[in-house]
């Protein structure tokens, strides 16, 4: 294992990306690390900003809004590392946990790392709580259908080698925040050795830009009968 590549999706993250960025470029891991940003048509500020990083990471700009799950394919084809990190731009997930996150395939043990929020005795914001119960029945129903025993099925922080995501890249096809259940529907399929890791969570509120909404877990239900079943 040589390379890490860190995926970063955005929309609409000019408060916080410039932060992101600094804190990804700082961490310190045993590995060569790429960073491939994909802008998916955001309309405030964050364009901009990213020109000032142009030179130090890869930047794909997409013309068109069209959700996380694009935004990752894109990203994923342009991976070149022999790991694959995602990284949301919010701030909410720690650049500096990346070490934690890898270990398990470094050593050998893991073909993919989830990081849970809800193992952990890491420091964790108090938020919502319909969020944390929607959370738990996605994930629980989620397990019944792939026989996965994760505890954070949402998570951000997913990492694979490069044979597990060659394995599933193929099969994507999800846009928006239905990628999250169908990458751990794939993952599940393809019988990919599966770690969790704690790790600590910085939520935001809907006033400081939190986009995922009741529609997207509404959707994550009809998300799991289709990846599950019919893909």
């Amino acid at each position: 294992m040589k390379k890490l590549s860190v995926v970063i999706p955005i929309y609409n993250e000019e408060r916080t990306i410039a932060d992101l960025l600094r804190a990804v470029g700082a961490i310190q891991i045993p590995l060569e690390k790429e960073v491939i940003i994909v802008d998916d048509g955001s309309t405030d500020g964050t364009r901009e900003i990213l020109k000032s990083f142009q030179s130090r990471y890869r930047v794909i700009l997409k013309d068109r809004n069209r959700g996380k799950g694009a935004a990752l394919r894109a990203g994923f084809k342009e991976a070149t590392g022999d790991i694959i990190l995602i990284q949301d731009a919010d701030l909410e997930y720690d650049p500096d946990e990346y070490g934690l996150l890898i270990d398990p395939i470094i050593a050998g043990k893991a073909d993919v790392v989830y990081g849970s929020r809800f193992v952990t005795s890491k420091p964790h914001r108090v938020l919502y709580n319909t969020h944390f119960l929607a959370n738990r029945l996605i994930t629980t129903i989620s397990n019944l259908f792939t026989n996965l025993n994760l505890s954070d099925v949402e998570t951000c922080y997913k990492v694979f080698t490069r044979k597990a995501l060659d394995k599933i890249l193929p099969n994507l096809t999800a846009d928006r925040f239905g990628i999250e259940i169908e990458l751990t529907a794939q993952v599940a399929k393809n019988k990919l050795r599966v770690y969790e890791v704690g790790i600590s969570y910085s939520g935001r509120t809907y006033e400081e830009g939190k986009k995922i909404t009741w529609r997207d877990g509404l959707a994550a239900l009809g998300h799991i009968i289709r990846y599950n079943l019919f893909k």
